[in-house]
């Protein structure tokens, strides 16, 4: 292959597990110093990393991204749904993304016509 098509093709992803490897073996070079300079000095390094790294775990945000997004403006759509008035939107326990759409009819109060509904794709199934 030449030089062009070498360029033309994607660079290869690197691999997080790869510069996870490189970090462990850092930290174990400079913790195998410190241990081999003093033996105090590598307990007061490894207190003090474990502390940091403790720290660090908990006052980090949690990420929001596999909580359900908001219901939007969108809602299922049926020939049975014309002019029924949304009663609520709730998650759906138990499976990540989906929401219960709940609508009434004007004509039947007593009834709830209940979609269960992928957030993301709009999928809609009736019950």
């Amino acid at each position: 292959m030449g030089r062009r098509e070498q360029a033309a093709e994607e660079p290869e992803e690197r691999s997080a597990l790869a510069g996870a490897v490189v970090v462990v073996l850092l930290l174990a070079v400079v913790f195998g110093v410190l241990f081999a300079w003093s033996d105090a000095a590598g307990i007061l390094a490894t207190v003090a990393a474990c502390t940091a790294a403790v720290w660090w775990s908990v006052t980090r945000r949690v990420s929001d991204s596999s909580a359900p997004p908001p219901p939007g403006e969108q809602r299922p759509s049926c020939r049975e749904c014309a002019g029924h008035t949304l009663i609520g939107v709730a998650p759906l326990e138990g499976q990540k993304g989906m929401l219960i759409y709940k609508s009434a009819p004007p004509d039947r109060p007593n009834h709830t016509h209940v979609h269960i509904a992928s957030a993301a794709a709009g999928e809609v199934n009736e019950r």
